[in-house]
């Protein structure tokens, strides 16, 4: 019985050494935060932080909570923090980052040592009788060699007895097995497939998912940019009404004295109706776009919004800083540090090792197997007589008689690396399109800001013109109605010129990979592709 006693005493151990759910899962996110981290500083110098569980405290929640009062106004930095904690599919990308990690500590686990306990108690019996009793407990191991060696060792207890009987029958047993392929099967490049792609999938992911946060940021300020751009063409047109009113009640004073007629009146009450509708109109689509936005960051589509300004009358007090990079320099940079292209040449080797395991799976099957057994004599479970011992030593093997499925997954690797090298050459060939029209766009874009500039600045001219001639009397309200109006398009132009300017730049150094993001927003690395071309500079100098 004391046997009987110490297995279920051990089972009971080991029972309680097992972690609960949540413990389990606290296990998964330190190993993967971990790796992820690593990752990221390897590739990018990114500092930690990774993780994929919602913040409580997020800004979503906070007003959910109501514990955000009045509105929320938003500058670009503070847009770039709520969407990254809010919203919905930069929660899916940072889930898709984890699983892939998650993968590498599987394929890890597969090829270290693999331990388990198991074991087992039973009473068995007939009607309401017991016959008999037995327990076992067993711990195994299990380990794959980097030569594709598996080494299988196990030690165990068992007891039986039977019921109203004498002593109970203890018994061990210890083992260890190892085979060993010689031909197929065999040699690290085969061993560790499975790890080196899942490693190569995580840091594939790690670099899609740094691009997308990078184009998330651009679409972020795309869509922040818009928004001031629709309440700066408010304000505008706000601006507009007040000058409209002021010209319809000057005229209605002189029709009142007899100095003008009411035709001029009507003209310029007409036209600030129309203003006032158009400020209507207006305000009803920036209130649609505010929906939108808040949609996107993944706020309440109630929470009231206040866009800042401000930040358009800072892209104005920056300037328009001409990109001074010829095309080939663009180019070449593109194609040196773009993320995803890197992973698409990088993809092209993960399908040539893909048909090296193809072909592997051909070959003739031949493995060495080696092993033995010992069991303890009956009553003494830690006594052993090695000459007891049960061994083995044996060779299998499987001739590749019928490969029909190992011949198609052969032949479908090929097609599939011939498919992965055109996919990379598609890729750099749409790289080259998409930045040379990049490039047009902005040189387009702050030619375009100059020449609305300086139409703002002859419409204003033409106002003060205007204004001037009609109380000489020497202009009517039509001439100063067409000049507001071209002097209110123009102002909207400006913006709409000031903002495609920017945008065009941040689509052409993103496309370039030339911004980084972090908690002050997005910044432009102007000193790599500086640095790139002084060492060609350089270079060129050796050469000479």
């Amino acid at each position: 019985m004391k046997s009987l006693h110490l297995c279920l005493l051990l089972g009971l151990l080991g029972a309680a050494a097992c972690q609960s759910a949540s413990e389990y899962a606290e296990d998964a996110d330190d190993a993967v935060y971990a790796l992820v981290d690593q990752r990221r500083a390897e590739l990018f110098a990114a500092e930690g932080g990774f993780e994929i569980e919602p913040d409580p405290d997020s800004l979503r929640q906070r007003i959910l909570r109501g514990e955000v009062e009045g509105g929320v106004r938003f500058d670009l930095v503070t847009c770039l923090q709520i969407a990254a904690e809010n919203n919905r599919e930069y929660q899916s990308r940072k889930e898709s980052l984890y699983l892939a990690a998650m993968n590498v500590t599987l394929e890890r686990w597969q090829l270290g040592w693999r331990p388990t306990l198991t074991g087992d108690a039973a009473i068995d019996g007939i009607g309401s009788a017991a016959d008999t009793q037995s327990a076992s407990l067993g711990f195994q191991v299990r380990k794959i060699l980097g030569t594709g060696a598996e080494v299988v060792g196990g030690i165990g207890l068992s007891m039986f007895k039977v019921v109203g009987g004498g002593s109970p029958s203890t018994t061990s047993d210890i083992g260890l097995a190892i085979t060993q392929p010689l031909l197929r099967g065999s040699g690290s490049r085969i061993v560790y497939e499975p790890l080196t792609q899942a490693e190569r999938d995580l840091i594939y992911e790690v670099r899609s998912f740094e691009r997308y946060r990078r184009s998330f940021a651009v679409d972020v300020t795309t869509r922040m940019l818009r928004l001031l751009e629709q309440a700066d063409s408010i304000r505008n047109e706000e601006l507009n009404v007040e000058n409209l009113q002021l010209l319809r009640e000057r005229n209605e004073a002189l029709a009142e004295a007899g100095r003008t007629s009411d035709i001029e009146v009507d003209q310029a009450r007409q036209d600030e109706v129309r203003s006032q509708n158009r400020l209507v109109v207006s305000r009803a689509q920036l209130q649609a776009s505010y929906d939108a936005f808040l949609l996107f960051l993944g706020l309440p589509i109630d929470t009231p919004i206040d866009v800042d300004l401000a930040e358009l009358d800072r892209l104005y007090e920056d300037g328009l800083t001409s990109v001074d990079f010829d095309e080939a320099t663009v180019l070449r940079f593109a194609h040196a540090n773009r993320l995803d292209y890197m992973t698409s040449l990088d993809q092209v080797s993960d399908a040539e090792r893909k048909t090296l395991v193809a072909a592997e799976a051909l070959r003739t099957g031949l493995d060495l197997r080696a092993g033995f057994d010992l069991t303890s004599k009956d009553g003494k479970p830690l006594q052993f007589d090695l000459d007891d011992a049960a061994w083995e030593v044996g060779l299998g093997f499987d001739l590749p008689v019928d490969r029909l499925p190992e011949r198609n997954l052969y032949r479908a690797s090929l097609i599939n690396l011939e498919a992965a090298q055109r996919d990379a050459e598609q890729f750099s060939d749409s790289i080259t399109a998409d930045l040379r029209s990049e490039l047009r766009n902005t040189v387009t874009a702050r030619e375009s800001f100059e020449i609305q500039n300086f139409s703002a600045r002859l419409a204003e001219r033409r106002v003060e013109s205007a204004q001037l001639n009609l109380q000489a009397g020497r202009a009517s309200t039509r001439d100063i109605l067409e000049a507001q109006q071209d002097l209110l398009d123009s102002r909207n132009l400006v913006t709409g010129a000031l903002v495609e300017f920017w945008l065009a730049r941040l689509q052409l150094y993103r496309d370039m990979e030339l911004i980084e993001v972090d908690e002050d927003g997005i910044r432009f690395e102007r000193q790599r592709i500086d640095e790139m071309i002084a060492e060609d500079a350089a270079t060129e100098e050796l050469d000479a």
